[in-house]
């Protein structure tokens, strides 16, 4: 699937994702989410996200909504897709991103 640029986190989700490093086999972004922050509707492709501080994270994909309690030190693995992400706990959410290119 060739990823819409308007739905590049780097874009879209800016005010939450920053550019870390990338390979031509993967891409690194740092995530912080403050509470009550929203990263709007972006895509990824499969990828992992390393919980470097947890809290409470809400993402919405295609009408489906899933609350995740991250816990730091902890990996999560995710399929190809589009979300948006709030915040909805009281800590502030930093997380390691790789993203594996197709």
């Amino acid at each position: 699937m060739e990823m819409d640029e308007d739905l590049d986190p780097l874009m879209s989700a800016s005010n939450v994702y920053e550019f870390v490093n990338e390979s031509n086999r993967m891409r690194v972004l740092k995530v912080t989410f403050k509470p009550g922050d929203i990263a709007k509707m972006h895509h990824h492709p499969e990828h992992m996200a390393y919980v470097l501080k947890g809290g409470k994270l809400r993402l919405t994909s295609e009408g489906k909504t899933q609350e995740l309690d991250l816990k730091e030190g902890s990996a999560v693995f995710l399929e190809e897709q589009n979300h948006e992400a709030t915040n909805i706990g009281n800590t502030t959410i930093d997380l390691l991103v790789v993203e594996l290119k197709q």
